[in-house]
C-alpha cells in the first residue's frame, strides 16, 4: 500500500475553496460595515460546532457591525454576547439597541424622508441624545462612501446607478432589522470600553468563546486607518492576552507577514481563507486560533510552511514559500 504523505503538495490537484455568498447569508446587522464579516459566518457555525461543551459567552471586543455577536445570538449558538466597541457613533446605535430603542429607530427610519438636503439637516443637529446619536449614525452608514464614518469620508455623489444617496437606503428592510432586535436585546451586554481590557477581564472564564477582529493596521497597513477612527492597537498585547484565554477564540487579520511572526512567536495555528474585497476580487485573509484542526476539511485553507523574516526599518521579501501545505 502507498504510504500518505503527511503534508499536500500544492501541485496536487485539490479542489478550491471559493468565498462564501454573503446573499446565503442572513443579514441581521442595520449597518453596511466596512470590514463587515458576513462572509465569515458560516466558518464561524463550523468552529462553534466543534466547542464542547457549548459555550454560554461569546465576547467580540472590536464588535463594529456586529454580524457575528448577531448571529450567535439569533440561531441560539451562545446564550449571551458581550459586544464591545469604542467608536461613539457605533457605541450609540447598540447602546440604544440595549436600552429598549430599536423600535424607536425602527419607526424613525421609517417616516424619515431621505434627501441631500434632509441628511444634511439632521447631521447638522448638535447636542444629540444618544438614541438620535444612533439614527444620524445610521444616516451617515447608508448615505456616505463605502458605509464609512471615519473622519474624511462623505455623502454619496452618484452611488449606484446614478441613485446617489438613496443607493443604500431601505427602509423598510432597515426598520425590520431593528425591530427584529428587539428579540434578543436582552441577551447583549454592550460595552463602550478598549477590547483589549475587555478580553483580559473574561479571559479566565472557560464558559466563554471570543471572535476577535481587530483593526488591520499591523505592519504599517493603512486600510484600518482609513476606515476606522480607532485604529490604533497595541497588536503584540493582543496575542499576548489570548495566550491567557481559557476558552477559546478565533481571530481574524489581514494576510501579512508581521502577524504571522506573531502568531508563530504565541504558538498559535493559521490558516488562509477566501473571500471577497469591496472591489469584487479574491483575497486572503488569516485565521488564527489555538487549534484550527477542523478547519482541514478545507484544503485551501492551509497555511503554507515558510520562514518570515521582517525587518523593523526596512520591509523585507518574504522567504520562498515551500511547496508543500501545513496542516498544524
Amino acid at each position: 500500500m502507498k504510504q500518505q504523505s503527511l503534508f499536500l503538495d500544492l501541485n496536487d490537484a485539490i479542489e478550491t475553496r471559493k468565498p462564501v455568498n454573503v446573499s446565503s447569508v442572513p443579514k441581521r446587522s442595520p449597518f453596511r460595515y466596512p470590514g463587515g464579516k458576513t462572509w465569515f459566518v458560516p466558518t464561524f457555525r463550523s468552529w462553534l460546532d466543534t466547542c464542547h461543551p457549548k459555550p454560554a459567552l461569546l465576547i467580540e471586543p472590536f464588535a463594529g457591525g456586529g454580524i457575528i455577536s448577531l448571529t450567535a445570538l439569533f440561531e441560539d449558538l451562545v446564550k449571551q454576547a458581550v459586544m464591545v466597541e469604542l467608536d461613539q457613533d457605533v457605541a450609540a446605535v447598540w447602546q440604544s439597541v440595549v436600552d429598549g430603542h430599536a423600535t424607536w429607530l425602527a419607526k424613525r427610519i421609517l417616516e424619515f424622508d431621505l434627501s441631500r438636503e434632509s441628511v444634511l439637516e439632521e447631521l447638522s443637529k448638535l447636542n444629540a441624545n444618544t438614541r438620535e446619536k444612533a439614527f444620524q449614525t445610521i444616516l451617515k452608514n447608508r448615505t456616505y462612501h463605502g458605509g464609512i464614518l471615519a473622519d474624511g469620508s462623505g455623502l454619496l455623489k452618484h452611488g449606484e446607478n446614478g441613485k446617489g444617496i438613496q443607493s443604500r437606503w431601505y427602509p423598510t428592510t432597515l426598520a425590520r432589522r431593528f425591530n427584529d432586535l428587539n428579540l434578543i436585546a436582552n441577551r447583549i451586554s454592550f460595552r463602550k470600553e478598549d477590547g483589549l481590557d475587555v478580553i483580559q477581564e473574561y479571559s479566565s472564564r472557560k464558559d466563554a468563546v471570543f471572535f476577535i477582529d481587530p483593526p488591520y493596521t499591523a505592519g504599517g497597513k493603512k486600510a484600518g486607518s482609513r476606515l476606522y477612527r480607532h485604529c490604533a492597537l497595541d497588536h503584540e498585547r493582543l496575542f499576548s492576552l489570548c495566550e491567557t484565554i481559557r476558552g477559546d477564540f478565533l481571530m481574524t487579520y489581514d494576510n501579512a507577514d508581521e502577524v504571522k511572526v506573531m502568531a508563530r512567536k504565541h504558538k498559535f495555528q493559521m490558516r488562509l481563507i477566501p473571500m471577497n474585497n469591496t472591489h469584487h476580487a479574491t483575497i486572503e485573509e488569516l485565521v488564527i486560533g489555538k487549534d484550527l484542526s477542523w478547519m482541514d476539511q478545507h484544503p485551501a485553507v492551509h497555511e503554507p510552511e515558510a520562514v518570515y523574516k521582517v525587518s523593523s526599518k526596512k520591509k523585507s521579501a518574504p522567504a520562498k514559500r515551500s511547496k508543500q501545505i501545513k496542516r498544524s
